[in-house]
């Protein structure tokens, strides 16, 4: 690896900062990621000290959402995603933040995170298990009440959520 770090990266074009270095798509990429099947379960270490698993949430949909403190679309999709959380919380709707700063921004994110209605915790990693390496953000992935994966914000080509894609997406889930 050349010392980029993580946020270079992202800023550099995700996937082709990825692929200059070496890397494949297989690697950026989750692989058996099957919508309609079991989603991997994925753990949120809050910044208040709560450990958060999408196994104890069945009978929930979950968002899983991934963003930075930097990332322009990240900031202009969270307050939304916020409000929506927040409208659909009785519904069943949970959203886990993760953040992809460091450390070393602690206050940054936690001026974001105290504007939001959902928990958020740092990705001390930008692998994150079978959800793959998180290259491009903002992405998230949505759990059905049932566990399985809903929707695979990998294949999506505009990932940043809208009212529309919310209502499209989410809607259904918490019918």
């Amino acid at each position: 690896m050349t010392g980029l770090s993580r946020r270079a990266l992202l800023q550099r074009g995700g996937l082709l900062g990825l692929s200059a270095l070496g890397w494949g798509m297989q690697a950026a990429w989750a692989d058996g990621l099957t919508i309609g099947q079991p989603a991997p379960t994925a753990v949120l270490h809050t910044l208040d000290g709560l450990t958060l698993s999408t196994a104890d949430m069945r009978g929930q949909v979950v968002i899983l959402t991934f963003w930075a403190t930097w990332c322009d679309p990240c900031r202009e999709e969270l307050p939304l995603l916020s409000r929506y959380a927040a409208a659909h919380a009785a519904q069943g709707l949970r959203v886990l933040g993760f953040c992809l700063d460091g450390a070393d921004r602690m206050a940054q994110v936690r001026a974001v995170a105290e504007t939001l209605s959902f928990p958020v915790g740092l990705l001390p990693s930008p692998w994150f298990g079978a959800y793959g390496r998180i290259w491009r953000i903002p992405v998230s992935f949505v759990i059905d009440r049932a566990g399985r994966l809903a929707d695979n914000g990998w294949n999506d080509p505009h990932p940043a959520w809208t009212q529309e894609r919310l209502q499209r997406v989410i809607g259904p889930l918490l019918a």
